[in-house]
């Protein structure tokens, strides 16, 4: 796209006509189980107890696997579609009617920063632009008084990979996401208490006369422009954020919805987050990430349970749950679905097996569950499959470049041809790879 370094978040037409106009990605950092919640396989019930058929000694990340391990919840049929999906997810199981489940995604890497990076860069490492980052400069903002793009962190802190999530790499900076939540205010937005309100107008001024004497000497220099926008950008956010995160304008209802009524205070929070996304799309932010797990912490504030699984996701999913139904109920019934892509993803699954010597799963980047929900994808849908245990992927493997072009092409975007050039190449989200998953698409 052409990008007038002056206005960055100026909006910019698609490619072609898009089924969806914004994303929201709700993303679980440590590796949420698939086997425990949305991959029904009634052989690994059966063969409880008994050795992987063929890997009787297969030795993963963290070393030797036991034997087959059946899944630690129940799993039922849920909605019209009877999809079989696991009671530690009751309340977004019983939306899977509205989700296109994908169970055969793949991972280049089986450790958690890089494949957090795969997920939401496409490069196992650090300096790429996040998908974000890709969307925001492609597109543009539907309003210039917020970010384009907004990552909310968990409750409990910052995903395994940090900040590489939502970093611009090598594109402008002005496509980097912007990260606050409704715990964790976005910095240095308050005017300094020792400075007046006429006191900061008139540095403004005096600021923007000086801009515009630099722009006059050198009008073609790019990153002045960049620079003045951003600045510019930083002065409407004082004015629009505040309104924007303040939950107090929700309704009681609302609020239960999402769980914010919750005794749990991070279940609470991360409600409370979920409803901030939902507002934010509202105002025309175009891309918003939703962190649901923190670093590595042994499983303890995440999703990677090596040691303790049940235990622990017990904790996770009462978090999960509800508020990410309420946000998909909520979307619904307020029209927004049908123009908004929700993106549900982890960076790998976890082995049928228990690791020998624990109760807990070692990581899995074989074969593992993400969906997709809202525009342009098919309601109560499955696609791809995984072996009759939940190791590999056999049908329709889906690699992260595939999922990462389809979701461009439903927001109207060739994934070949959204390129940047840097250090001699013409840079892709898809690296050159991917296919459009056409398919899931309705």
């Amino acid at each position: 796209p052409k990008v007038d370094p002056a206005r960055p978040y100026a909006p910019r037409p698609p490619h072609f006509a898009p089924k969806a106009t914004r994303v929201i990605e709700i993303f679980c950092s440590g590796a949420l189980s698939h086997v425990d919640t949305f991959d029904y396989k009634p052989e690994l019930i059966r063969r409880d107890g008994q050795p992987l058929p063929g890997n009787e000694k297969l030795v993963s990340f963290q070393g030797p696997n036991g034997n087959l391990t059946k899944p630690l919840w129940r799993f039922r049929p849920r909605g019209e579609c009877g999809k079989m999906t696991s009671d530690l997810l009751p309340n977004i199981g019983a939306l899977a009617d509205e989700i296109c489940f994908l169970h055969s995604l793949t991972n280049k890497s089986n450790t958690h920063g890089p494949a957090e990076n795969v997920m939401n860069t496409g490069f196992a490492f650090d300096g790429f632009p996040s998908m974000g980052a890709w969307i925001n400069f492609a597109l543009g903002s539907q309003n210039q008084n917020l970010p384009a793009f907004v990552a909310i962190e968990d409750p409990r802190g910052m995903p395994q990979s940090g900040p590489n999530n939502w970093a611009s790499g090598f594109l402008p900076a002005a496509f980097q996401g912007t990260a606050f939540s409704t715990k964790r205010p976005i910095r240095y937005l308050d005017r300094p208490k020792s400075t007046s309100l006429n006191a900061d107008r008139a540095a403004r001024e005096a600021l923007r006369f000086l801009e515009r004497q630099n722009q006059d000497r050198f009008p073609g220099d790019a990153n002045l422009a960049a620079r003045v926008a951003s600045y510019e950008l930083a002065a409407r956010m004082q004015l629009s954020v505040p309104g924007v995160a303040n939950l107090q304008q929700e309704s009681e209802h609302t609020l239960r919805q999402y769980g914010v009524d919750s005794s749990n205070q991070v279940k609470a929070d991360f409600g409370r987050n979920c409803i901030l996304a939902r507002r934010l799309i509202e105002q025309g932010v175009r891309f918003v990430q939703i962190f649901n797990g923190a670093y590595a912490s042994g499983g303890r504030i995440n999703w990677d349970g090596h040691s303790r699984l049940k235990e622990q996701y017990d904790v996770h999913g009462e978090i999960l749950d509800q508020p990410v139904a309420g946000l998909l109920k909520d979307l619904k019934q307020r029209g927004l679905l049908e123009s908004t892509l929700v993106v549900f993803a982890t960076e790998f699954g976890r082995m049928p097996m228990f690791q020998a010597g624990t109760y807990g799963r070692d990581h899995n980047p074989y074969g593992f569950t993400c969906w997709l929900a809202g525009a342009g994808v098919k309601k109560g849908f499955s696609y791809g499959a995984t072996d009759a245990f939940g190791f590999r992927a056999e049908q329709n493997r889906i690699t992260p470049h595939d999922f990462h072009a389809t979701i461009l092409h439903l927001l109207g975007l060739e994934h070949k041809r959204l390129t940047f050039y840097h250090n001699g190449i013409q840079r892709r989200l898809t690296d050159v790879h991917g296919q459009v998953i056409q398919e899931i698409c309705a």
